[in-house]
């Protein structure tokens, strides 16, 4: 088969794995759902039909294995997340999966094996949408995955051990999942880029220099809840207000300082009658930069910030953090094999940072690391307008394949 038809049988995927969502008009796949776990099991069978013996992990990660023509061969890590956000598009996570399994299924097509087996990840968590805490996948993985997260609930009381418990996993187990690093070589992921530069470049692909640190936050103010039409307006201690305070003074921060973005995405208020002020507020905070100096700077400001508001506005603060990856820069080995995987198909390789935190923030504690980024249209992500080119998508697959084979070429490091 072309690299066109591998394309097409990519894109056919992502659509049919569009498909299989927890809502009925949208797509929503969060971590340990019943959509997760079909979406998991159909991608298993296409593993399975490009020569891979398949299993789960116990926090529901989905990993097919295509061995090597090596007794003791090492291992090269490949993949990326099945689950998204809510209102998702197709391509964000999956189509790394795919292009990968797209590699896998042509080598197996050819009947060949390399010096290396190849593990295809299919990551049960990344995006961190039902309990607030991205990379619970990757972090089991990893071995860095926290006890304590066992008893976060989600908004129906549902822990994180009984939503593991509940999709067939084991949370006694975590740790024993742990992959050791003894035998790899590395991990390499296939994403769409989720900004505009390929776009603005018209190149297809490119080559990931580094990943933005990242800290993510939960914010609560506490004011005091009274009527709508008695209380005066000096007397107030809206907590609501208080907050929407914090989030322009958050933006404005962020506007102000070059390759900082600060982000609420989440906002909630209570009591929530339309008749009284609002007692309590809670909110998310999302904060990146490729500096981690300069994040950490802005986020002092931000907490000091905030309490200046409370302050001001006689309510009481909570500031809790959720969440902390620092900067990742790619490894310079594997990277530059996917330089040499591009230009070798006549496209200029341009580097360029990631702004999105992915698993292999997580895994480069475990393993090196490299990403190639693919076009999308926009730059659109996390939003159902997401899009690939299916002439990209072969792009992605040529150079992915391309990258296996200058890995395999000697001098070479597979005997174990």
């Amino acid at each position: 088969m072309t690299n066109d038809t591998y394309a097409h049988t990519v894109m056919q995927r992502c659509d049919a794995l569009g498909g299989i969502s927890e809502e009925p008009d949208r797509l929503t796949r969060r971590f340990a759902t019943a959509a997760l776990r079909q979406a998991s099991a159909v991608v298993a069978e296409w593993m399975r039909a490009a020569g891979m013996t398949v299993r789960q992990d116990a926090v529901g990660n989905l990993i097919g294995r295509y061995e090597s023509d090596r007794p003791g061969a090492k291992t090269l890590l490949l993949g990326s997340h099945l689950d998204s956000v809510v209102d998702a598009g197709k391509y964000d996570g999956p189509l790394g999966v795919l292009v990968a399994l797209a590699c896998v299924q042509r080598l197996h097509d050819q009947g060949r094996r390399l010096p290396f087996a190849i593990e295809v990840f299919g990551f049960a968590d990344e995006e961190g949408v039902r309990y607030h805490t991205a990379y619970l996948g990757s972090q089991v993985v990893a071995g860095t995955f926290d006890p304590s997260i066992l008893e976060l609930a989600d908004v129906d009381g549902v822990t994180v051990a009984e939503a593991i418990r509940a999709s067939g996993g084991d949370p006694t187990q975590l740790a024993a999942a742990r992959r050791s690093g003894d035998d790899l070589l590395g991990y390499v992921e296939v994403h769409i880029e989720q900004g505009p530069v390929l776009e603005s470049r018209g190149l297809p692909v490119g080559v990931v220099s580094a990943i933005a640190g990242q800290s993510r936050f939960a914010i609560r103010l506490d004011g005091v809840a009274g009527h709508a039409g008695t209380v005066p307006m000096e007397l107030r201690r809206d907590a609501l207000c208080a907050a929407a305070e914090f989030i322009l003074a958050a933006e404005a921060l962020a506007r102000g300082a070059p390759g900082l973005v600060a982000t609420v995405g989440q906002i909630g208020a209570g009591p929530g009658a339309s008749n009284v002020i609002p007692g309590m507020a809670t909110l998310s905070l999302d904060v990146r930069h490729q500096n981690d100096g300069r994040r950490e700077m802005a986020i002092d400001r931000l907490r000091e910030g905030a309490r200046q508001i409370a302050k001001a506005r006689h309510v009481e603060l909570e500031w809790q953090s959720v969440q902390e990856s620092r900067a990742l820069a790619c490894d310079p080995r594997l990277a530059g094999l996917l330089t040499q995987a591009v230009e070798s198909l006549g496209y200029p390789a341009l580097s360029l940072p990631s702004g999105a935190g992915h698993d292999g923030v997580t895994l480069s504690g475990l393993t090196p690391i490299a990403m190639l980024f693919v076009r999308c249209k926009g730059g659109v992500s996390h939003n159902p307008a997401e899009s690939v080119d299916k002439a990209d998508v072969a792009v992605a697959i040529e150079v992915l394949g391309r990258f296996l084979e200058l890995l395999a070429q000697p001098p070479n490091e597979f005997d174990a």
